[in-house]
């Protein structure tokens, strides 16, 4: 059996656990689930929880969240190794994963979660170029209500926004950080870059927020994921 990633197109830890199994060169099935329905259709799936990615390895074992994928990524192909062997290292790279896991990934997800639930053209956008559904225009109107859940189980609230955006310059400081220190960044890519780094690419895709391509962090974002989500729409933020 092939291995089997699930995963939705707008999540940035699923872009990053896609590009930890490319950079692994582990043959798999990728299969995009529904933005929105997807925390129903992954227990669907087998898994126990309801995020994304998940993978299910050819030997059956299930694996959910990227902080446990890049860990079993390394344990299946010893090759091209996410974790330094060297142990200073690897307790940066470690840190750097569990920071970019803990605290910047939930920062885009929670901003673009909030622009869903309030704005019907983000709706629209996903359903017509993101998902490919038909109807687009009534999907975003039937939508609203699962959008609000998912903005819900985030913590998107209008204050919640407003202290993201308040943070962000501090947040992208440390990402930059990171970078001039190797952390991140490096000629070798690591499982702390591809946590942190897809996310700082999902904000650069949002217009509303200042511009952050001069930071060496957006930058280094750029050449690991050179495409996001496609052209993605304009959205307010709050805060901005």
């Amino acid at each position: 059996m092939t291995a089997r990633l699930y995963v939705t197109s707008l999540s940035n830890p699923s872009k990053a656990a896609s590009a930890m199994l490319a950079h692994k060169r582990l043959s798999h099935r990728r299969i995009d689930l529904l933005t929105g329905f997807h925390p129903y259709l992954v227990r669907a799936a087998g898994f126990e929880g309801r995020t994304v990615p998940a993978l299910e390895l050819a030997d059956g074992r299930y694996v959910q969240g990227s902080l446990e994928i890049s860990r079993a990524l390394d344990e299946l192909i010893p090759e091209r190794p996410l974790f330094p062997d060297e142990p200073v290292a690897r307790s940066a790279v470690e840190r750097a994963e569990r920071w970019g896991h803990d605290v910047l990934q939930p920062v885009p997800r929670r901003i673009f979660r909030w622009a869903a639930m309030e704005d019907p053209a983000v709706r629209r956008w996903i359903a017509a170029q993101v998902e490919g559904v038909p109807a687009p225009a009534i999907v975003a109107t039937l939508s609203r209500p699962i959008s609000t859940l998912r903005c819900a189980e985030s913590g998107g609230t209008e204050e919640t926004i407003r202290d993201s955006v308040r943070r962000l310059p501090e947040l992208l400081d440390l990402t930059d950080a990171l970078v001039a220190e190797g952390t991140l960044g490096g000629p070798e890519h690591n499982a702390a870059d591809f946590q942190v780094l897809s996310s700082v690419r999902m904000l650069l895709d949002f217009k509303a927020l200042p511009s952050a391509e001069h930071r060496p962090s957006s930058r280094a974002a750029r050449e690991l994921f050179p495409q996001f989500a496609g052209e993605m729409p304009w959205f307010e933020i709050p805060g901005t």
